[in-house]
């Protein structure tokens, strides 16, 4: 596809990259996503979290959640009950970040044919 200089990104600078390269990194780590997607439908308690992720240690769930909180993507509530009930929701944030993972994992869907004839093809040259 052309581009014209309009739709051209901004250029980066190293530095610039280099944050963005660590912020892609953290959310493209293999729990953050689903995590958020989870999320997207509403609040949820840890273990209905846990749940619907499915497969995630109690303990990485709740990495995932401090640095999803710590980053300002999710929301934790503590709700004065014995015992505490804690629920946790996406921000605004949160949410646009779910709404682009959406977006993306579309067009994965959309392209995965293609991608895989082309990883075929390649493989097959280099065998």
């Amino acid at each position: 596809m052309h581009m014209t200089v309009d739709q051209r990104s901004p250029r980066h600078s190293p530095q610039t990259c280099s944050v963005i390269a660590e912020h892609l990194s953290r959310i493209g780590d293999r729990w953050t996503l689903p995590v958020v997607v989870t999320l997207r439908d509403g609040p949820l308690r840890f273990n209905q979290l846990r749940r619907g992720v499915g497969g995630i240690s109690q303990q990485m769930l709740t990495r995932t959640l401090r640095a999803l909180e710590r980053d300002g993507m999710v929301d934790r509530t503590v709700h004065p009950t014995v015992p505490p009930q804690v629920e946790y929701a996406l921000t605004a944030l949160g949410g646009s970040l779910g709404d682009q993972a959406l977006q993306l994992g579309s067009w994965i869907v959309a392209n995965l044919a293609e991608i895989e004839r082309c990883r075929s093809a390649f493989d097959a040259e280099k065998a």
